[in-house]
């Protein structure tokens, strides 16, 4: 008997064992598999110009919907073409739940360094404080900026697709106001916010603290990126379409919008000169300043060739953009050109013949064979007519220049997300 119990207790030792040396195991896989918090860009857009509008004693809230979940908040404002120090008074985020209504409770006042109110210089920048505010991915999120100083015209980014809210001229500081819904205060008559505007002002990007991401997606690009023809407030731009793809497949990532309309490579020789902050000169504005980015697409050169230049130079633009993302360890994927259909020329505008159709398949060529790129997204494939490939296909355009929302749909589905989810 006394044998026996001594192997009973001799195997109940080494279950016993056992189990703690599984536990063990399982908690250093664990403790392996988590992260510490950091902070990850959500959201993000490219400041292009100045407005025309004027904001005097004001307060507006502008809406940005975040690609990843976070457990606190902090928000990045931007003063690139302010031709003056911008003052904001306050400042406030809250969880939007229709229009310009927030969730009751939800704003929260944002400082910074301790203050509540803050000067962006000329050309500056500024980032809050952190604040405590459960984020959920693909929530909209309202900022709301009260402007105390007269006829202040905003630094912007002009084709947000996105409706934000303006208060009128003269009605002070409303970022408090959470307008809610409910009976008696339903109405756009109820609100203080009296103006709606579909551009960007002063809000530069939204970083989340996350423990789960492995990072962010930059697309660097022109106005296909930016959205035009796709729908205002419906989210449908080829990179939307991208970043729910990467969702619904469990892949972590934050997918980042710089898009500007009529953007290109570079500005030398080009005819008519480029009409903004070429792709090559805002990375460090626009890519580099970002929280934890580790993928960047570049999709430009469209409006390079239509200002006349010439294959080889959009190709020795984007072999820059190559060697300063790849200098910082970053991937960086390329994207061939696609079809535009042939326009005669029209005031400063050069059209589109048959001539720069050459130069786009020379460089789509060089994208696809020779371009040191991690990887190759061919939208050129996804958009053109099998029957002209030259030509966007009839159902994917709605200008003959840009997709429409079926068309970015179809780039979106082509893209193989393993060359986004995998990082150095």
């Amino acid at each position: 008997m006394a044998i026996r119990i001594r192997h009973y207790v001799s195997f109940r030792s080494l279950i016993t064992v056992g189990l703690v040396l599984l536990c063990s195991v399982s908690a250093v896989g664990l403790r392996q598999n988590l992260q510490e918090p950091r902070w990850i860009t959500a959201w993000s857009t490219s400041q292009q110009g100045l407005g025309t509008m004027t904001v005097t004693n004001a307060t507006v809230r502008m809406i940005a919907r975040v690609t990843l979940p976070g457990e606190a908040i902090r928000v990045r404002f931007d003063n690139t073409f302010g031709t003056s120090p911008l003052k904001i008074g306050r400042a406030f985020v809250g969880h939007r739940a229709r229009n310009e209504a927030l969730v009751e409770g939800s704003n929260r006042q944002l400082l910074f360094g301790g203050s509540e109110s803050v000067v962006v210089p000329v050309a500056g920048t500024v980032t809050s404080d952190s604040v405590a505010v459960p984020i959920l991915a693909y929530e909209d999120i309202a900022v709301s900026l009260y402007i105390p100083e007269a006829n202040v015209r905003p630094s912007q980014h002009g084709g947000a697709l996105t409706t934000s809210y303006v208060s009128a001229n003269g009605s002070g500081d409303v970022t408090t106001d959470e307008v809610p819904l409910m009976p008696g205060r339903a109405s756009a008559a109820d609100s203080p916010f009296t103006a709606t505007t579909a551009s960007m002002l002063w809000l530069k990007s939204i970083d989340v603290l996350n423990s789960s991401s492995t990072g962010a997606v930059v697309a660097i690009g022109d106005s296909i990126t930016d959205g035009s023809c796709s729908t205002i407030d419906a989210h449908d731009r080829w990179l939307d379409w991208v970043g729910v793809r990467l969702a619904l497949a469990g892949i972590p990532k934050a997918v980042l919008n710089e898009g500007i309309g009529g953007n290109t490579i570079t500005r030398k020789d080009l005819r008519p000169p480029a009409s903004s902050t070429p792709g090559l000169e805002r990375l460090d504005r626009d890519v580099f300043s970002h929280y934890g980015v580790t993928h960047v697409i570049l999709f430009e050169g469209t409006n390079d060739i239509r200002r006349e230049a010439s294959a080889e130079q959009v190709i020795a633009g984007m072999k820059h953009v190559i060697a300063q993302v790849k200098s910082r360890d970053l991937r960086i994927i390329g994207t061939t050109i696609i079809p535009r259909h042939n326009y005669p020329a029209s005031g400063d505008n050069t059209g589109w013949d048959s001539n720069k159709t050459m130069t786009r398949r020379v460089v789509n060529e060089w994208i696809r064979t020779e371009a040191d790129f991690d990887g190759v997204l061919d939208f050129d494939r996804a958009m053109r007519d099998p029957l002209n490939p030259d030509l966007n296909y009839p159902s994917f355009h709605c200008d003959g220049i840009h997709p429409n929302p079926r068309g970015y749909y179809e780039m979106a589905k082509t893209v193989n997300l393993d060359m986004l989810s995998n990082n150095r």
